[in-house]
């Protein structure tokens, strides 16, 4: 295990019926709120209404962000970030799920960025600068956004998608009531499980020796949301399901399986790509990509891991362990597929190979896969996954 600091400050309040305590929250840091939200689901789901209750009762002043996608644009976090200097803004507070809050932690910082946003944010992958105070209201449990001091920023002009990290971005309050994701849709139900598995799994599969406690908490989270995400399918308001799935994916990402860990998030560098260049619900892109990525760094050096994932959260016992690691691969790809989630690159609209290459060939410049990867990475590795995705597969 290597040396590290783990300091996350987050004031988390989890459960049913904490809405109540956001004006006194919202008041610790100003009356001036920019409230960003997506497609308009809260407003059906009525928490905008009680928002707005809550914010009349406060005296709060508004500006609203709307429209945010799901994978957040650079053009939306310079019309936010504008809205905050004209308004005065002294808080912002994000209602959503990864993408939501991560427009908002850009919006934030870029309050205080001069200039081309995209080069004196973005590109520049680490933010050492201010930002407004974030404020989370959750509404899917997939990226973690809520509880850790990341964001990922698309500039689909220049096809590029990328994560920025800083410790101004880290939300002050998060507000996570499982009952938010009541409505959510089984496909964003299980594209956002699927995000939390590989959060877990990228920090699972890794080379650095002597992570016991990391990997057993990890082992622990993803038998968890594989419990849990059939359940909430089939009854997408049983609270236990929900909350579990949710406070899997705030765990899985605020840094408590990843530190003491070095190396590279090869999945995620692979996924961007297809996000960036065809505009894909991230979290099944992720599923996509993951077996197939499995299967192709499966040899001698890796097998232990494998066959320890295997063995630990899908119960496979008895088998040779080669053949104990090929059927987790399986009963990943399997359980994917049980949840309703497209797992080949067609099912989401990419039917052909022209862009590869170029995938490949940013997928390794825009990341650290080619040296520090669980198994590096290298341009005919990625193609070669991609290419894999186009069809379905047998890892067995």
């Amino acid at each position: 295990m290597e040396n590290f600091d783990f300091h996350v400050t987050t004031d988390i309040r989890f459960g049913y019926d904490r809405l109540d305590e956001l004006p006194q929250v919202l008041n610790t840091f100003g009356k001036n709120v920019l409230l960003v939200y997506g497609g308009g689901s809260i407003k059906k789901s009525g928490l905008y209404d009680k928002l707005y209750e809550l914010f009349n009762q406060n005296d709060n002043h508004v500006v609203e962000l709307a429209g945010v996608d799901p994978n957040p644009r650079i053009e939306t976090v310079q019309k936010g970030a504008q809205l905050c200097k004209e308004n005065a803004v002294d808080v912002v507070l994000p209602v959503g799920g990864g993408s939501v809050i991560d427009c908002s932690k850009a919006v934030a910082a870029c309050r205080f960025v001069s200039g081309n946003l995209w080069e004196n944010f973005v590109l520049k992958r680490s933010y050492n600068g201010p930002a407004l105070p974030i404020v989370t209201v959750l509404t899917l449990a997939a990226t973690g956004s809520e509880m850790n001091g990341t964001c990922v920023i698309s500039n689909m002009d220049a096809q590029i998608k990328l994560g920025v990290h800083g410790t101004s971005l880290l939300p002050k309050v998060s507000f996570l009531d499982p009952t938010n994701t009541y409505s959510v849709s089984s496909y964003q139900t299980a594209a956002g499980s699927a995000d939390i598995l590989s959060h877990l799994m990228e920090n699972y599969f890794n080379a650095t020796p002597g992570t016991e406690v990391q990997d057993e908490i990890a082992e622990g989270l993803m038998k968890t949301v594989i419990k849990y995400l059939p359940l909430a399918l089939k009854e997408p308001d049983n609270y236990t399901a929900r909350a579990n799935l949710m406070w899997a994916s705030t765990l899985a990402l605020n840094g408590l399986v990843g530190k003491g860990k070095s190396g590279s998030w090869s999945c995620h560098a692979m996924e961007h790509e297809l996000s960036a260049f065809y505009d894909i619900t991230h979290g099944v892109g992720l599923a996509i990509l993951t077996p197939r990525w499995m299967a192709h760094i499966l040899d001698d050096d890796t097998l232990p891991k494998f066959q320890r994932f295997a063995e630990e959260i899908w119960d496979v016992k008895g088998e040779e362990a080669k053949r104990t690691a090929e059927i987790g691969i399986q009963k990943l790809y399997d359980f994917f597929v049980s949840c309703g989630i497209p797992m080949t690159l067609p099912e989401v609209g990419i039917q052909t190979e022209e862009n590869f290459e170029e995938m490949g060939q940013r997928a390794v410049a825009h990341s650290s896969i080619s040296n520090q990867g669980f198994v590096p990475l290298h341009e005919e590795d990625v193609v070669s996954i991609y290419r894999a995705c186009m069809s379905e597969t047998s890892f067995v």
